[in-house]
Formats: C-alpha cells, structure tokens, sequence
C-alpha cells in the first residue's frame, strides 16, 4: 500500500507541489487579509537589510531590472530567435504572457498597498503578489526546467541552474531591500509562480 502510495505521488508530482504551494499561498494570504503579517514583513525586511549592504544598492537596482519586463521581453525575443524548437520557442514568451496577466488580475483582485516605509525606488501599482518575484520565477524557473531537460552536458546544466535559481532569489531579495514589497508578497509570489509553473509545464506537454 504504501509503494503504491509513493508510486501515485512520483508520477503525479508537479500536481502535488501545485497542491502545497497553493495551500501555502492561500494561507498567506488570509494573514494578509486578516492584517497578522505585520511582524513577519518587519522581520523579513530587517534580514535582507542586514544581510545586504547600503553600498551595494546600485547593483540591486541592476539585479530588480532584470525582473522588468524590459528585460524578460528582451531575453525572451532573443530566445526566441536562437531556439530552433517550434514548441520550446513558442511555449516561453505565452509562459511570460501568462504569468503577467495571472499577476496583475490578482494585484487588482487583492489590491494590497505597497510599503511606503523604507522606499528606495519609485513603484506604482499594487503589492501583493510581488509581480518580480512571481513572474521573474516563472520566466527564469522555466528556463531551468528546459535546460534540465534539454541540455547534454552536464557541468553547463549544474552552473546554468545554479545561477538562474541564485538570480530568481536575488531578485525577490531585491524587491524587499528596496523597500517596494513586503517579504510576503515576494513570498507570495514565488509560491504562486511555483504552483503555477507546474500546470504550465504540464500543459505545454514539454515534460
């Protein structure tokens, strides 16, 4: 019973982290609403403040920009143009598209205010989900996947993974430094991205 048990789980398991990631999310997001996040947001801002340097905010800013959309349009265009693969090609700018429209329908469905305390740039717009954090997951993590899949050699696989998923935390870290997100909300976001990648993979039939 039990092997079979681990048997369903393994074969179904994009679906069982979209299950947790979303349990998790909702659950975030009832201490949002409720207004009981408070500490942890004081919390999370004061790790990354500490743990990053004032003198190194001028690269945080360059690291935040590569979660724009300026940037992921580009890199996306210039995949687009060098992936020779019909499906691969296509599947990566409607996964940007995709994950976009998700979060700006849920900024405005929740329509979270930003934190104003400890800004160091200039937003607009609402907070939570983090739109960074949540795309940026989705477009890098995507990659990730597809260079698991795809790529043959070995130590360009390990390097290239280890740098997308260093630059999709660094990112998120970004936005919270920066003071124009909550910890919640990149929280938020990249548990979302996370669920939400798994029914793309899945979808896309590029497992």
């Amino acid at each position: 019973m039990k092997n079979k048990i681990k048997r369903v789980i393994v074969k179904n398991n994009k679906f069982v982290i979209m299950f947790i990631c979303i349990v998790f999310f909702l659950a975030l997001l009832e201490d949002i609403l409720d207004y009981e996040i408070k500490n942890f947001d004081i919390w999370g801002y004061n790790v990354v403040s500490k743990a990053i340097s004032e003198y190194v905010t001028p690269m945080a800013k360059v690291v935040t920009k590569l979660g724009n959309a300026e940037s992921l349009i580009l890199i996306t265009i210039i995949l687009f143009l060098v992936i020779k693969s019909k499906r691969i090609k296509w599947a990566i700018p409607i996964n940007l598209a995709c994950s976009t429209i998700l979060n700006f329908t849920l900024k405005n469905i929740i329509q979270r205010p930003r934190p104003i305390e400890y800004r160091i740039i200039d937003e607009n717009g609402y907070s939570f989900p983090s739109g960074h954090s949540m795309v940026s997951m989705a477009f890098y993590g995507f990659l990730i996947y597809l260079i698991y899949k795809n790529v043959k050699n070995k130590y360009i696989k390990v390097i290239s993974i280890l740098l997308l998923s260093t630059l999709i935390f660094l990112i998120g870290a970004s936005r919270i430094y920066l003071g124009v997100h909550y910890a919640s909300d990149v929280i938020g976001g990249f548990l979302l991205a996370i669920s939400y990648l798994a029914l793309y993979i899945e979808v896309s039939k590029l497992n």
